[in-house]
């Protein structure tokens, strides 16, 4: 898909979109058209207010924490009846070395990382899918290291474990809504420089997003939950 072409999803409400990979997926759906609601968790990062000055018609910012229920559903009552065509869930936290055993992470470190990257997600799901519309799309940030069955290296062990936990979830609430007919999306970006894949990861965010963008766009009116890499490949649990 050329990057000019219209988004097929025309509002977008994108959950953890300060920096890293939200904010750069919000750049991506403004610079095709859509309209953008971008979430923050705190005080607006600066390159969030440039996007939003950049493009003063179609993107708005609003503010949620993913780990407060109570900042959840007031979103959920300013957003009123509007509806959007693509929730996009990205926030998420990574709090411990790559090499540390999961026996040995402070409990308050592993709680807040099964809270935000699982509860929090499902959560924001739960609570703002009503405000997708029919024939819409959730998707929600997953990852590779989300795959129990491709795991042969270690590493990583309770953010692979929340990934896990996450793509459970999902497929509890895709059997729980499959009449609703959306599309649901858990989605692997790969390995990407960002704050919190670190300045070894092997991808640069701008390779990482147009295609990523690219698949939730072709997925779009295909009901059902899929596990997908960057490029659309099914992605083994």
């Amino acid at each position: 898909m050329d990057p000019k072409e219209p988004s097929r999803h025309s509002s977008v409400l994108i959950i953890g979109a300060s920096r890293g990979l939200g904010l750069a997926i919000a750049r991506e759906y403004a610079a095709r058209g859509a309209r953008v609601i971008a979430t923050a968790r705190g005080e607006t990062a600066p390159a969030l207010s440039a996007l939003r000055h950049d493009h003063p018609y179609t993107v708005e910012i609003e503010r949620v924490d993913v780990d407060d229920p109570a900042q959840i559903d007031a979103l959920a009552t300013r957003l009123g009846e509007r509806t959007v065509d693509l929730l996009f869930v990205v926030a998420g936290v990574s709090l411990a070395p790559v090499d540390e055993a999961a026996a040995d992470i402070s409990t308050e470190d592993f709680v807040r990382t099964m809270t935000t990257n699982a509860l929090g997600v499902m959560r924001t799901v739960e609570r703002l899918a009503d405000r997708v519309s029919q024939g819409g799309t959730i998707a929600v940030m997953s990852s590779g290291q989300g795959s129990v069955t491709n795991n042969t290296t270690g590493g990583f062990e309770v953010y692979r474990a929340s990934k896990a936990a996450l793509n459970q979830l999902m497929r509890s609430y895709a059997a729980r809504r499959a009449s609703e007919g959306r599309t649901l999306l858990l989605l692997a970006p790969g390995w990407i420089r960002t704050d919190m894949g670190g300045e070894g990861a092997g991808l640069e965010i701008d390779e990482a997003v147009p295609p990523l963008v690219d698949t939730v766009e072709a997925q779009r009116g295909t009901p059902g939950l899929r596990y997908l890499d960057r490029h659309g490949a099914t992605v083994a649990w």
